[in-house]
C-alpha cells in the first residue's frame, strides 16, 4: 500500500496509516520524507506462515513460499538468523565476522504440529508454524528470547533492497547492556539508539550517534543472559522499550536483516562467544600499555623534545608521545613539515634514546595536488571513491580539497600500508588513525551514492560507510605489521564497526573537560568492554575545555586503570600535562602514573585473558553478580581484569563516597584492611585516593617502577599475596612484549592458587609455556595473614630471612620456579 501523491494532507494521511493498521495487527509503517516524492507511507511485509523445510548440513531453511529464513548452527551456544524477502540471500560476507568457528557441533531437527525446533546441547531454537515467531529457549526450556512480530522489511524505492525490521518482547525486568560507547546510562533500557559513524566534537550526555557502530547488546532476565548481534553495516537502529516497554526492535536502512543469537547463560559467556565470531584484540606492543602523552599539537621539534624533558625531570614515567597533523606538510598524509621538522629521524631517535615512542597521525583524506606523490599514485591507480556518475567523490578536510581512498578495496589497503615504510623507517612506533567516521567538513561525510568495491561485494556508502574506518585501520595494522617486520605494530583509530578491535585500539572521542564527561568516560569505557573492544580509554582531562587541577588529577587516576591511557587536548586550550597544575596535582599524578606502571604485569596478564580466552579487561558490577538487580543500575564500580576492583571519584569534592563489593572478602589497597562483600561500604577519597579493592586470595604481580618500558633489566617481580580461607586462583602471563613469538607458543603463563586456613597458607605455582624471564627470583609479600608466620618452608627449603612490617605484612625472596611455599602459624 503505496502512496505517491506529493504533500499529502496530513489528516488524510493519518487516515489511511490507522486504517491500514486495523488490517494487520501490530501493523506499523516507516516514513520516508523525499525531498522530491513527498512523504511515502509503505506498509511493511511480514512473513507468512511456514510450510516447508530444509536442512542442508548445519543450515536449515525455512519458507513461507515467498521469503526465506535460514537458521544456522554456529556453535552449541550461537545460532545465526537470515531472512530472504524473496527467497534470494545475499553473499554470505562479513567484515565483523571473518570466518564462523569451525567446530563440531550436535544438533537436530524436530517438527510437529506446532513447530520446527532446532536443538543443540544447550540451546532450542523454535519457528513456530501459526506466525513463522523465532524464539529461543535454553536446555532447561526457559524461553530467553521471542519475537514479538514476524520478522520484516520494507522496499528501497530509491536505493533498492529492502528496510529489514526484528521486534521481541521486552519483558517487564529485563536489562540492555552493550551496543558500544553510547554517550548514557549503562543500561539500555528504554533508550532509542542509532548506529552512523559520526564525527561528534564536544559530544554531550545522550547524544547519539557517535564515532562507532557496535550492533551488538546483552540482554539480562530473570538472572539469565544473551546476546544479539545483528551483523548490518547500514545505519542500524535499536529501540529498548523505548517507543513500547514490552517491545525490544532493531532494524537497518539496508542490507540484510542477519542476526546472532548468543547464549549465556552468564553475561561473561556471551561476550566470550561475541569474541569467538569478531576476534579479540592481539597483544599490544607492552609501551603502549604505559602512559602516553598527546596535544593537537606539538610543534616544532623542540617543542616535541621540551615535552620529553619535562617528563624526565619530573620523574614521571611516560612511553609514548604522540604528533597531530601540524607535523605534516600542508596537512598532507605520510610527509614532514620542514618548517617544523626538518630532521624527524634524528629527533624520533633522540625521543627513542630517552625512551619515548613517536605515535603519528593520519587521516583519509588525500590533498588533491598533482606534485604530491600519495594523491598522484591514488589519482593513476584509481584507488580513491568514485561517484554513482564517475566522478571522484571530493571534500573539504584539513588539507583542503581532497579525495579519499576506498579501504573496502583490498588492493587499496594493501597499497596504503606500504605507503607506511617511509614512516616506520624513520621511526615512527605508532599510528593514530582519525577522521574516519569519515569526517568532511560542511557535509559530515560522503554522500549515499558514493561507491566502494567492498571485497568485491559492491554497495553505495550507506553499505560502506559504518565500516569505513574499520577498514583504513586496518589497512595500516596489515600495512605497519609487514613493514615492521617481528615488532608489533601500536594502532588506535576514532571510528569502527564490530570486530575493529582485531586491528585497534580506540578512544571515545573528542570529549569535554567536566566532571559530566568523567562519568561518561567511565561508563563508555565499561560498555566498550563488554561490547568487544576491550583497548579503551579516554582523552584523560577532556578534549576541548578547561580543567581545574582537581579534574584533571581525578581523570588520570581513572584513567590508571584505562586498558589506554593518554592525554590529549585541544590547541585552543592550555596545556595540561601532568605538572601543569603545580602541586600538590604533579606528585598525586606521579603517584598514579607510577601505579599504572607497578600493575602493568597485571593488565598485560589481563589482556592475555582477553587475547587467548576472551575475557572483558574492564567488567561492571552487573557482569559480576547479574542475578542482582540493583547492579543492573551501577555504573560506577567495575573491575580491572578480575581480581582489583575499582571506583573512580567523580564529583568535585568529595571527600568520602560509597562502594558496593561483590560477594567474598575484598583488601583495601591502600589500608589493607579485609571487608565483606555483597554490600556497600563507605570510603575516604582525599584527593590522593581513590577507592582501590583486591580479591582475597589474589597474586598481584608488581614491576618496578621505571620511567619507560625496558628502562633496565628487572632484577625480581614483586609478588602481593592477599590471604583467603577459600581457595583462589590467579594468573600472570610474561612473553618478550614486543614480538609475535607468543603465536609460535613463545610465552609463559603462571597460575597460582591459593589456600589458607587458621595456622597455615599454601601458595602453589604451575608453569606453562617456552618463555624463560629473564629475572631470577621473587620478591613475595604477603597481606591479611591472620597469625604471626613462625616457619616458611619453600620447596622443602626453610626460608631464613622474613621481614616482618608495621602494617602486618610479612616479605621474603625466592626463585621464580617455585612449586609449592607454605606458611606456618
Amino acid at each position: 500500500m503505496e502512496s505517491n501523491v506529493p504533500n499529502p494532507n496530513p489528516e488524510l494521511l493519518t487516515a489511511k496509516l490507522l486504517e491500514a493498521d486495523e488490517l494487520m495487527e501490530d501493523e506499523e509503517f516507516h516514513h520516508l520524507n523525499n525531498p522530491a516524492d513527498g512523504i511515502k507511507p509503505i506498509v511493511k511485509k511480514y512473513l507468512g506462515t511456514p510450510n516447508h523445510a530444509e536442512q542442508l548440513g548445519n543450515k536449515f531453511y525455512f519458507t513461507d513460499g515467498d521469503a526465506s529464513v535460514e537458521v544456522v548452527v554456529v556453535s552449541s551456544e550461537i545460532i545465526r538468523i537470515r531472512l530472504a524477502p524473496h527467497s534470494v540471500f545475499l553473499d554470505d560476507f562479513s567484515y565483523a565476522v571473518p570466518k564462523l568457528p569451525g567446530k563440531r557441533v550436535e544438533f537436530t531437527l524436530f517438527e510437529d504440529e506446532k513447530e520446527y525446533r532446532v536443538s543443540t546441547s544447550a540451546i532450542n531454537c523454535h519457528i513456530r508454524k501459526a506466525d513463522f515467531f523465532i524464539s529461543f529457549s535454553d536446555k532447561d526450556s526457559t524461553v530467553t528470547s521471542c519475537d514479538a512480530a514476524p520478522m520484516h522489511w520494507e522496499e528501497n524505492t530509491q536505493f533498492g533492497g529492502y528496510y529489514v525490521f526484528c521486534t521481541k518482547t521486552c519483558a517487564e525486568q529485563e536489562s540492555i547492556f552493550g551496543l558500544g560507547d553510547k554517550a548514557t546510562e549503562l543500561n539500555l533500557r528504554g533508550k532509542r539508539l542509532t548506529n552512523w559513524n559520526t564525527d561528534a566534537y564536544s559530544f554531550g550526555f545522550n547524544q547519539d550517534p557517535l564515532y562507532r557502530a557496535i550492533p551488538f547488546y546483552i540482554s539480562v532476565n530473570q538472572g539469565i543472559a544473551h546476546g544479539i548481534f545483528f551483523d548490518n553495516t547500514f545505519k542500524a537502529h535499536f529501540d529498548f522499550g523505548a517507543e513500547d516497554v514490552t517491545k525490544t526492535s532493531f532494524w537497518a536502512d539496508g542490507g540484510e536483516l542477519q542476526y546472532y543469537y548468543i547464549h549465556g547463560p552468564h553475561m561473561m559467556d556471551v561476550v566470550k562467544n561475541y569474541h569467538l565470531l569478531t576476534g579479540t584484540h592481539p597483544m599490544p606492543p607492552l609501551w603502549a600499555l604505559g602512559y602516553h602523552q598527546c596535544r593537537w599539537s606539538y610543534y616544532p621539534e623542540n617543542k616535541v623534545k621540551v615535552i620529553a624533558n619535562g617528563f624526565r625531570q619530573n620523574r614521571i614515567p611516560c612511553d609514548g608521545i604522540y604528533l597531530d597533523i601540524d607535523y605534516m606538510d600542508g596537512y598532507r598524509c605520510f610527509t614532514w613539515s620542514p618548517k617544523y621538522f626538518p630532521n624527524p629521524k634524528k629527533m624520533i631517535a633522540e625521543l627513542a634514546s630517552a625512551g619515548f615512542k613517536t605515535v603519528v597521525i593520519i587521516d583519509p583524506g588525500i590533498r588533491v595536488d598533482d606534485n604530491y606523490w600519495v594523491f598522484k599514485e591514488g589519482k593513476e591507480k584509481r584507488y580513491f571513491c568514485r561517484r554513482s556518475d564517475d566522478y571522484f567523490m571530493e571534500g573539504h578536510v584539513w588539507p583542503g580539497r581532497c579525495q579519499f581512498p576506498d579501504f573496502t578495496n583490498p588492493e587499496v589497503r594493501e597499497w596504503w600500508g606500504d605507503l607506511f615504510d617511509d614512516l616506520v623507517e624513520t621511526g615512527v612506533a605508532g599510528v593514530w588513525n582519525d577522521m574516519n567516521e569519515p569526517a568532511v567538513f560542511g557535509s559530515g561525510t560522503f554522500p549515499d551514492d558514493v561507491r566502494h568495491q567492498y571485497d568485491g561485494f559492491r554497495g553505495s556508502h550507506r553499505k560502506a560507510h559504518n565500516v569505513y574506518g574499520m577498514q583504513m585501520v586496518r589497512a595500516t595494522y596489515e600495512g605497519l605489521r609487514k613493514q615492521m617486520k617481528n615488532k608489533r605494530p601500536f594502532t588506535i583509530t576514532r571510528a569502527g564497526y564490530a570486530g575493529v578491535q582485531r586491528y585497534s585500539s580506540v578512544w571515545t572521542g573528542d570529549n569535554v573537560a567536566s566532571w559530566e564527561h568523567l562519568k561518561l568516560g567511565n561508563i563508555q569505557l565499561q560498555r566498550l568492554s563488554m561490547s568487544g573492544i576491550s583497548f579503551c580509554g579516554t582523552d584523560i582531562g577532556g578534549f576541548s575545555g578547561e580543567p581545574d587541577g582537581e579534574l584533571f588529577t581525578r581523570w588520570i587516576q581513572m584513567g590508571t586503570f584505562s586498558p589506554f591511557m593518554r592525554a590529549h587536548s585541544a590547541g585552543d586550550t592550555k596545556e595540561r600535562e601532568p605538572w601543569s597544575f603545580g602541586e600538590p596535582y604533579t606528585s598525586i599524578n606521579r603517584t598514579f602514573i607510577e601505579l599504572r606502571y607497578r600493575l602493568l604485569p597485571y593488565l598485560y596478564s589481563a589482556f592475555w585473558e582477553h587475547h587467548r580466552y576472551g575475557f572483558p579487561i574492564l567488567r561492571p558490577v552487573v557482569m559480576q553478580e547479574q542475578d542482582i538487580m540493583a547492579n543492573h543500575f551501577r555504573q560506577d564500580e567495575f573491575t580491572y581484569g578480575d581480581k582489583i576492583l575499582i571506583c573512580p571519584v567523580l564529583e568535585s569534592g568529595q571527600q568520602s563516597r560509597k562502594v558496593y563489593l561483590p560477594k567474598g572478602k575484598w583488601y583495601n589497597w591502600w589500608s589493607l584492611e579485609l571487608v565483606e562483600g555483597g554490600q556497600e561500604v563507605v570510603v575516604q577519597t582525599p584527593l590522593d585516593i581513590i577507592p582501590i579493592f583486591v580479591k582475597a586470595g589474589s597474586v598481584i604481580p608488581e614491576y618496578p617502577v621505571m620511567q619507560y618500558i625496558n628502562e633496565r633489566e628487572i632484577d625480581e617481580v614483586k609478588l602481593n599475596i592477599f590471604y583467603s580461607d577459600y581457595e583462589v586462583n590467579s594468573f600472570v602471563f610474561e612473553d618478550y612484549g614486543e614480538t609475535f613469538a607468543y603465536e609460535q607458543d613463545i610465552y609463559l603463563e603462571k597460575k597460582f592458587v591459593v589456600k589458607g586456613t587458621a595456622d597455615k597458607l599454601t601458595i602453589q605455582q604451575s608453569l606453562e609455556g617456552l618463555y624463560t624471564p629473564r629475572y631470577d627470583g621473587y620478591h613475595i609479600k604477603v597481606n591479611g595473614l591472620p597469625f604471626m608466620p613462625a616457619r616458611v618452608v619453600a620447596d622443602g627449603i626453610n626460608i631464613a630471612t622474613i621481614t616482618s612490617n608495621p602494617d602486618k605484612t610479612y616479605e621474603f625472596k625466592f626463585s621464580k620456579n617455585f612449586k609449592q611455599i607454605e606458611i606456618f602459624k
